[in-house]
């Protein structure tokens, strides 16, 4: 009996992929565990294994197909060897003597059956029912009618007394109730539709044909859009500040051997920003809470994006409750995720629950950016390179690495204030590394 092949479960809210590409053709040999196709869901590329050793005897999908949760991909068959695809099996050819008996007794066949089925009796007329239209019964005479203010704003706004719940004696309309009744009205107002997308403007045939159209992967679409959703939805908002420097760059300059010696990771810049986010963090509490319909969600947990660029695409995976690991714990986490999300091995697990990120583009030479929001996040801080500039200490002109810092922020949830002061809490730490070690 064939095995199949079926999609697995991909994860919370994925609930289909695109087939990216078959490792293996119908026929080949195949052991159990072994991958057998890619698929490209909307956040990760996921492979899917063999479930038993065996010939691969059929591919149902191809190549950029989508498929839901548990659709069938194939089948593999008992075997050790080459074996030819599925096929249909063919009839053996008839002699004519055969196909004309074949003949003779489907005709007397079918002479027999006319004779005795009775006859199709003919349809019977069915009567269209007509839905009578309701009419909405008038106001009796003997009803309560409008107060006299009332009267007189219901002619001014031509409505009619029937349209209007009132509140007085009897079911009196009164002056508040038409006035409550325009401003519920006006608070409850039909979203407008989206205009749809404009069609890309006509190209000469000569331009036209040395362009290369490639249709978008499923994360591309789905990074596309999130972030126009965020800009659409939250009151995005970025402030921006500087940091020297100095005093991170000596400190790993003085400790970067030993640190590595030690922990068997490399000390980079970016357990620094995490630690000192996550300070500000705890002080601004608004920059890592979200909004929930008509709610603030305050979250007591610090689980940090960390944004990483791919081929693919830009991916988010999440250090969890970074407040309770070490330096060296955070960077080896970095390093893991930086690994992994390069060869598509990061599970989806793994990109979600995030309550801040921070995105550095410095490491593309970028000198400064307003990054989007992650939604439902209200914060990311964008980090970018270091360059040395002219700045004044103690009176004097000097040469200091300086790094500009930006925060982009949901002011729906997220003051001028709390922001500005959020960024300035990340500078302060960064400059003074002591305050991460004391936690201050």
């Amino acid at each position: 009996m064939p095995t199949e092949i079926r999609v697995p479960t991909l994860g919370e809210s994925v609930v289909e992929a695109t087939v990216g590409q078959w490792f293996k053709q119908a026929g080949d040999a195949v052991a159990a565990d072994e991958p057998l196709v890619e698929l490209e869901t909307d956040k990760v590329t996921v492979e899917v294994p063999a479930p038993a050793s065996g010939v691969l005897s059929e591919i149902v999908v191809n190549a950029g197909d989508t498929v839901e949760v548990g659709a069938l991909l194939g089948a593999i068959v008992d075997g050790d060897g080459k074996a030819k695809p599925a096929t249909k099996k063919k009839s053996p050819p008839k002699s004519a003597e055969t196909e004309a008996k074949t003949k003779a007794e489907a005709k007397t066949e079918t002479k027999t059956k006319t004779e005795t089925e009775p006859a199709t009796p003919p349809p019977v007329e069915l009567k269209e029912l007509v839905r009578e239209p309701h009419i909405r019964e008038e106001v009796s005479a003997a009803a309560m009618p409008p107060s006299p203010a009332a009267r007189k704003l219901l002619a001014e706004r031509g409505l009619n007394p029937a349209d209007v719940k009132g509140s007085g004696r009897r079911g009196q309309v009164l002056k508040g109730d038409i006035i409550a009744q325009a401003a519920e009205t006006l608070l409850v107002r039909e979203p407008r539709p989206k205009p749809p997308a404009p069609p890309r403007a006509p190209i000469s045939p000569e331009d036209e044909a040395r362009e290369e159209r490639v249709r978008m992967t499923r994360l591309r679409q789905t990074i596309a859009k999130r972030l126009k959703e965020a800009q659409d939805t939250a009151a995005m908002l970025t402030t921006f500040n500087d940091v020297d420097m100095s005093a991170i760059m000596k400190m790993r300059k003085d400790y970067r051997e030993d640190f590595e010696k030690k922990h068997g990771v490399k000390l980079g810049f970016m357990g620094f920003f995490v630690k000192a986010c996550v300070l500000a963090l705890k002080d601004i509490p608004a920059v890592n809470a979200e909004i929930d319909g008509e709610d603030i969600v305050y979250k007591n947990y610090y689980h940090v994006g960390v944004a990483v660029g791919t081929e693919r695409g830009l991916v988010v995976p999440v250090i969890r409750d970074a407040d309770e690991k070490s330096l060296a714990e955070i960077e080896a986490g970095i390093a893991d995720f930086g690994a992994r999300a390069r060869d598509g091995k990061l599970g989806l697990h793994e990109m979600q629950g995030g309550t801040f990120t921070i995105s550095n583009g410095g490491i593309y030479g970028s000198m400064l950016s307003t990054p989007i929001l992650n939604a439902p996040q209200s914060g990311i801080l964008g980090m970018h390179r270091i360059e040395e500039r002219a700045v004044v200490r103690d009176g004097q002109i000097v040469a200091r690495p300086m790094m500009y810092l930006a925060l982009s922020y949901d002011h729906r949830v997220v003051d001028g204030k709390e922001a500005v002061t959020f960024l300035v809490n990340v500078k302060e730490s960064l400059e003074n590394p002591a305050r991460l070690v004391l936690d201050l």
